[in-house]
């Protein structure tokens, strides 16, 4: 009987199901084993709700499945928000294992009432809630701390960022009612740091956060936490290292975004005693040089997940270590302006070897990178790659493309973004005779069946996609985009040389999710049409400042792109009010629109198609209309 109901059936019945129970009928056959993992996925997604009386009914259909994991918005104090609260409480309070109020203005009596009809709560996130620690007087009721203390018990992660009132005092009574507290944020929050005071003579603040109390509660959770967040706080050189030597501490993720006073020998001191790191984030740390990349290299072999964004004085001798790094995920060196790629396409040659299982790296802004760079990078990471970012490496060429398309098959994400000197010939696989032929590798002429690159079809009227003079007997075929085969993202972002020629015939991905092709002023109807055939399952699409696009050939793809559901039109000014209308009609599962600066759509028009998708949550129309920017200046 199960055999014959489909998937997305079974999986609906089983929503229903507790979760012990859906474990159990998972062991009935595969059919069932799939519908229930899929229940289960279900489960962990998050579900926004908006704290308003519209969202009553939601809540009680959210509460016939089960769902775990919420995100509440526009919470505040008004009689409405505490009556959708309560109805949170009773309906869905029980199945909650994630709860997140980030930007709420409730009071502590509506706080206290949601957290204890949770009693599975595992992640709570209290991030800019700053009305519930103004006051200063946040838990300070034994009987209130003591049945938050008893619907916290299983709370394994606290995010309470960006908190500005937020105090020893305060801190500590709610940090006891999470005895096993695993991961804590404290970003951007109001820390103080003063090395000089004595650590065991100062009593709690009722004003101040301070990284005494801080490092209290590390020495007192050392045994469970693993994660960490100090990003955006003034963390001291000295009060890092103090973080690193705490007893019994072993963290397993660190992240310091935007610590500016952070050193190089404070990072060393880290290395050296939290050798159990996997993830580290030191993007932004402005003081760090080549000394701290070398330091994690040499000191935390173990490391899965490597971030260092916008470290300008970071240079590529930083990375004559990296190959010590084999267990290493991924990699983010974006913005780091004095980087060419050069020592870390060495560090990964043989005999050293690239890491095997580094399958994400992001090199975005990185303006010295150089093709040579990204030929060897590609080579010698064919076999594990999958997300890449070369955005506004404004010197690449066709030759790195070519590379990139003959040797990472496994690509999920390519971000070419602002790659100015990629073209045509560079999507299409075409060498020109002027260019090195060693600069990627050749392929057969046998694989053109496999859509490795451009098939070869019997002779066709010419279309404007084609022309006699556009592909000329002397050019050489090579590995084209069409091999990227596993692509779900891709980002062609202000490559202005590329033409309806290359994107109809190679933007050909069945799998493709999102998809960028903004400022391509040669993009026309016939491409736009092209792309949409080929790439049917988009969902995110930004076609900003695609002047040549027109609503009859937008109404020719939306026909095809009923999966949207994040638009970006804006700057496009010969689309009219016809293109709201005809997404209306195709786009129905749309969420966020952008149509500013259309000068073809009015203001009344948007209102319009506001009132009739109300699922459509954000419209952008800015300046549509033709509207005088200069009257806002």
């Amino acid at each position: 009987m199960a055999e014959l109901l489909p998937p997305e059936m079974l999986s609906y019945i089983l929503s229903f199901l507790p979760l012990s129970d859906q474990k159990e009928a998972s062991l009935v056959n595969r059919a069932w084993y799939y519908a229930a993992q899929s229940a289960l996925r279900e489960r962990d997604v998050q579900y926004i709700i908006p704290v308003e009386s519209a969202s009553l009914t939601s809540i009680k259909s959210l509460s016939r499945r089960h769902v775990s994991c919420v995100k509440l918005t526009k919470v505040d104090s008004s009689s409405d928000a505490s009556d959708v609260l309560q109805s949170i409480s009773y309906y869905l309070g029980p199945h909650l294992h994630s709860l997140s109020l980030s930007g709420g203005t409730l009071t502590e009596a509506a706080f206290v009432e949601l957290v204890t009809s949770c009693p599975g709560l595992r992640v709570l996130d209290l991030s800019g809630c700053n009305s519930l620690f103004i006051s200063g007087m946040f838990l300070d009721q034994p009987e209130t701390a003591q049945q938050v203390r008893e619907a916290l018990a299983s709370l394994r992660e606290l995010n309470l960022a960006n908190l500005r009132y937020l105090a020893d005092t305060s801190f500590n009574r709610l940090s006891s009612c999470a005895p096993k507290l695993e991961r804590l944020s404290l970003a951007r929050c109001h820390i103080t740091f003063d090395p000089h005071r004595n650590l065991s003579a100062q009593k709690d603040s009722s004003a101040t956060l301070s990284f005494r109390n801080i490092l209290y509660f590390l020495k007192e959770q050392a045994s469970y936490l693993v994660a960490l967040d100090l990003s955006g706080t003034n963390l001291s050189p000295t009060a890092l290292q103090a973080l690193g030597q705490v007893v019994g501490l072993h963290l397993r993720e660190l992240t310091l975004r935007g610590c500016r006073d952070v050193s190089t020998e404070a990072v060393a001191a880290l290395c050296h005693h939290q050798r159990g790191l996997t993830s580290l984030d030191l993007s932004g740390c402005s003081e760090l040089a080549d000394g701290a990349l070398l330091a994690v290299s040499r000191g935390l072999h173990g490391l899965w997940h490597l971030r260092m964004e916008k470290l300008q004085r970071l240079t590529d001798a930083g990375f004559s270590a990296l190959h010590r790094l084999q267990e290493l995920r991924s990699l983010d060196i974006a913005e780091c302006c004095l980087v060419s790629g050069r020592e870390l396409s060495k560090a990964l040659e043989f005999p050293k070897g690239p890491p095997p299982h580094l399958t994400s790296l992001r090199l975005a802004y990185c303006s010295l990178l150089k093709d040579k760079s990204v030929i060897s990078l590609a080579q010698g990471l064919s076999s594990s790659l999958k997300v890449l970012d070369l955005s506004s490496c404004v010197s690449l060429t066709n030759s790195s493309l070519l590379a990139i398309s003959a040797n990472l098959p496994q690509l999920t994400v390519l971000r070419l973004a602002w790659c100015k000197e990629i073209t045509d010939s560079g999507l299409l696989g075409l060498v020109d005779p002027g260019e090195e032929k060693d600069k990627g590798p050749k392929l057969s002429r046998n694989f053109g069946d496999m859509g490795f690159f451009l098939p070869q079809l019997p002779p066709e009227p010419l279309t404007p996609l084609e022309s006699p003079s556009q592909e000329t007997p002397s050019r050489e075929l090579t590995a084209s985009l069409l091999m990227l085969k596993a692509l779900q993202e891709l980002d062609l972002t202000a490559c202005s040389k590329l033409t309806d020629t290359s994107l109809a015939k190679v933007l050909k991905f069945p799998r493709l999710k999102q998809l960028s092709l903004s400022l391509l002023l040669e993009l026309t109807d016939t491409g736009l049409v092209a792309v949409a055939k080929g790439c049917p399952s988009l969902e995110h699409l930004a076609l900003s400042h695609c002047n040549r696009l027109s609503d009859r050939g937008w109404a020719q793809a939306a026909n095809i792109w009923g999966r949207l559901q994040h638009l970006n039109l804006s700057s496009c000014n010969q689309l009219t009010e016809q293109t709201l209308v005809t997404i209306g009609k195709t786009c129905r599962r749309l969420k966020v629109l952008d149509v500013s600066m259309c000068q073809g759509i009015s203001m009344a028009a948007v209102e319009h198609f506001q009132a009739q998708l109300p699922h459509v949550t954000c419209v952008q129309s800015r300046f549509v209309g033709g509207a005088d920017l200069a009257m806002t200046l």
